[in-house]
């Protein structure tokens, strides 16, 4: 039985001891090395959540909103307050979160660690792009974090895995939206080369832009782009889920005839209303997954793998259809298939996965070594591409493509707290220090992450 202490790809047993957060100075002064880490809400794919050589910090708790002004749009909350409870919170002044994930069951301070980015990325950037202060615990003290006061910790922290402190407290800046409604438009498209003909357009012309990709029928898909309505309103929905996989499944109920069927009815339906307008409501928008509950118990008990990679503008046209195929040569379906542009508006944190290009989606059910010998393969395609895959969603990745991606990876190890680590950078970075590849001055890091940030 698993505890709810684990990664959301659940391919590996969960660590069930836990603390309760938010931790002190003094208890990170007192902890061995390496031995706690930050705990959200458990959405992150892979082991960046995860520490199970040591201890796991629950920052849910009690959590909550601190301040919210609706002249300025600033928020600020704990860092364990769930997303969900921002947009009920400020929806009825007229505000909504600037970027949000696909979904809003994360905790504030895990988005902030992950600096997440949304749909709209090419207009918005990136979650940290929004953040005006950072309220962060270490083992030498509190302190607090912004683009003036500490901005090296500050761009270190944004995307930072959690691995730099205790995030207790965020000042995010809302964004202001004249509905939480979407006016949304289905263009479905025939080819790869017919989306990105079509992608820059529908990016100048929206605030968010998505497309979803039938995997296994070659190459066609559906753009979905959508504005905020002007319409005034900003009802929050039921939370609750509609729907719910209540029990863990024998075997994987996603296979390719379940997906195909699946693939076909999808399309149709949105093809159906397609090339006019519609209000759409903003949660069947952005997070259409939360309407079933332990939607990921569908993959099996084997769980699941998520490869998310990010693509330069140059090389995307080669890449994204080479890595699609070599899915269908593996014979591995994606359930899920996401196709999304990103901009070139760059984020204050060093450790941020958004490259100006593509970012491509992947789900697989885990099927054991021809599903690693795969994910292995895309991991090739993306380094060879100039491209990144995300660390975030991350659970088997080696150390040698996690530096190709992220060459700059010891600027963040540098200002580690040394109470922190977590099993991911346990396999990547500290493998690589471990055999000598990599370290930076502290004085050149300091001018370095000034400069970034």
């Amino acid at each position: 039985m698993r505890s709810d202490y684990d990664g959301f790809g659940r391919v590996r047993p969960a660590r069930r001891a836990a603390v309760a957060g938010p931790l002190t100075a003094e208890a990170l002064r007192d902890a061995a090395p390496g031995s706690l880490l930050p705990y959200g809400n458990g959405r992150s794919y892979g082991d960046t959540c995860h520490n199970d050589a040591g201890t796991l910090a629950d920052m849910r708790g009690s959590a909550r909103i601190v301040a919210f002004n609706p002249d300025s749009g600033v928020l600020e909350a704990e860092a364990g307050v769930m997303l969900h409870r921002i947009i009920d919170y400020c929806a009825s002044y007229g505000f909504f979160l600037p970027v949000t994930p696909g979904t809003r069951f994360v905790t504030l301070g895990g988005a902030v660690a992950n600096d997440v980015h949304g749909k709209n990325h090419h207009v918005r950037g990136t979650l940290g792009r929004h953040v005006e202060q950072i309220e962060l615990v270490r083992s030498d003290g509190t302190h607090t974090l912004s683009r003036t006061a500490n901005p090296a910790l500050f761009a270190a922290t944004i995307g930072g895995m959690g691995l730099t402190g205790i995030i207790t407290r965020v000042r995010l800046k809302m964004m202001k939206v004249g509905s939480l409604n979407l006016i949304e438009r289905l263009q479905p498209f025939a080819t790869l080369d017919a989306y990105f003909d079509e992608a820059d357009a529908a990016d100048a012309a929206n605030e968010y832009a998505v497309a979803w990709l039938d995997q296994l029928n070659g190459e066609r898909g559906v753009l979905m782009t959508a504005n905020h309505a002007d319409d005034g309103d900003y009802r929050t929905a039921v939370h609750a889920p509609r729907l719910s996989v209540p029990f863990e499944l024998p075997l994987s109920a996603l296979n390719h005839f379940s997906l195909r069927a699946f693939n076909a009815a999808f399309h149709f339906a949105k093809a159906r209303k397609a090339g006019r307008d519609r209000v759409t409501g903003f949660a069947g928008f952005f997070y259409p997954l939360d309407a079933v509950g332990n939607w990921n118990r569908l993959y099996g008990p084997a769980g699941l793998f998520q490869h998310q990679s990010a693509i330069p503008f140059e090389t995307a046209r080669a890449a994204i259809p080479a890595m699609l195929a070599a899915s269908r040569r593996a014979g591995q379906a994606s359930f899920l298939t996401v196709l999304k542009r990103f901009g070139d508006i760059a984020s204050p944190g060093v450790m941020s996965f958004p490259v100006p290009g593509y970012t491509l989606t992947l789900d697989f059910p885990n099927r054991g070594p021809k599903t690693l010998a795969l994910l292995d393969e895309l991991d090739r395609i993306t380094v060879e591409a100039g491209g990144r895959v995300n660390p975030y969603k991350d659970a088997r990745m080696g150390a040698e493509t996690f530096a190709a991606c992220f060459p700059h990876w010891h600027q963040l190890e540098a200002l580690r707290d040394p109470a922190l680590c977590s099993d991911f950078w346990r396999r990547t970075a500290l493998m690589l220090s471990k055999n000598g590849n990599g370290s930076i001055a502290t004085d050149d890091l300091q001018q370095t992450l000034t400069k970034v940030s």
